[in-house]
C-alpha cells in the first residue's frame, strides 16, 4: 500500500495521480451507467430512482451525484453513449467501398441490431424510459433520429447518383418511410417485453418496398 507523506507545503498532485484519478472517475461513471441501462431492460419495473440506483450500486446516492450532478444528466450520458456509437457505426458504413444501395442497407441493419442488442437504449431511443423525465432528453434523442434520418437522405441521393435512378417523389420522403419503419420496429421491440426481434422481416420489406 502507497503511504502519502503530508508535509507543511502544499503541492499539486503530479500528472500520473491526476490521470489515475481521471481514469478512475471515468470507471465510476461507465459503471453507473451500465447500471442504468441495466435497470431500464426491466419496463414492468417501478420508476428508476437515483436511491434504486444507488443500491443497486451499492453505493451512496451522494457517491452517485458526485460523477453526475442530476438523474436528467445520467440520461444524457446513455444518449450521448448511443449517440456515439449510432453515428460511428453509420461513419463506417458510408466510408466502405459498399454501393450506396448496399449502404442503406446495412444501416438499417445497424440501426435496428444496436436496438436488439441494448434493450435498455432501446427504450430510451422510443422516449419510453423518458417519461416524466427532463424534457430537454426527448429533445435530445429526437435531434439524433433527425441527424440518423438525414445520413439516409444523402444515401438515397448517392443511390440516384450511381445508378441513374430517378425518384418519383423527393428523396426525403424515402428517408423519411425507412427511418418511420425502425422507429416502429424499436416501438415494438419494447411493447413486447423485448420478445419481438427488430431485425426480423428487414429483408422481406426491403425486398416488397424495392424501388430501384
Amino acid at each position: 500500500m502507497i503511504q502519502m507523506t503530508h508535509t507543511a507545503q502544499t503541492s499539486k498532485p503530479s500528472a500520473a495521480q491526476s490521470s489515475a484519478s481521471n481514469s478512475a472517475k471515468g470507471e465510476r461513471r461507465v459503471q453507473i451507467l451500465q447500471m442504468l441501462a441495466q435497470m431500464l431492460e426491466h419496463p414492468e419495473g417501478e420508476k428508476i430512482t437515483t436511491a434504486g440506483l444507488a443500491k443497486r450500486l451499492e453505493v451512496s446516492e451522494a457517491a452517485l451525484y458526485r460523477h453526475f450532478a442530476s438523474k436528467a444528466q445520467m440520461f444524457e450520458g446513455l444518449i450521448e453513449f448511443i449517440e456515439t456509437s449510432v453515428v460511428g457505426l453509420l461513419a463506417q458504413i458510408n466510408q466502405s467501398d459498399a454501393n450506396a444501395m448496399q449502404k442503406i442497407q446495412k444501416s438499417l441493419h445497424v440501426l435496428l441490431a444496436f436496438a436488439q442488442k441494448n434493450p435498455g437504449m432501446a427504450r430510451v431511443l422510443i422516449g419510453d424510459a423518458l417519461l416524466h423525465e427532463n424534457p430537454r432528453l426527448q429533445a435530445r434523442v429526437t435531434q439524433l433520429i433527425d441527424r440518423v434520418q438525414a445520413s439516409l437522405k444523402q444515401s438515397f441521393r448517392d443511390v440516384a447518383m450511381e445508378t441513374g435512378w430517378q425518384p418519383v417523389v423527393e428523396v426525403g420522403v424515402y428517408s423519411e418511410f425507412w427511418m418511420s419503419w425502425v422507429v416502429g420496429r424499436w416501438h415494438a421491440y419494447v411493447r413486447s417485453g423485448f420478445k419481438v426481434v427488430p431485425t426480423e422481416h428487414l429483408e422481406a420489406t426491403w425486398t416488397a418496398t424495392n424501388i430501384f
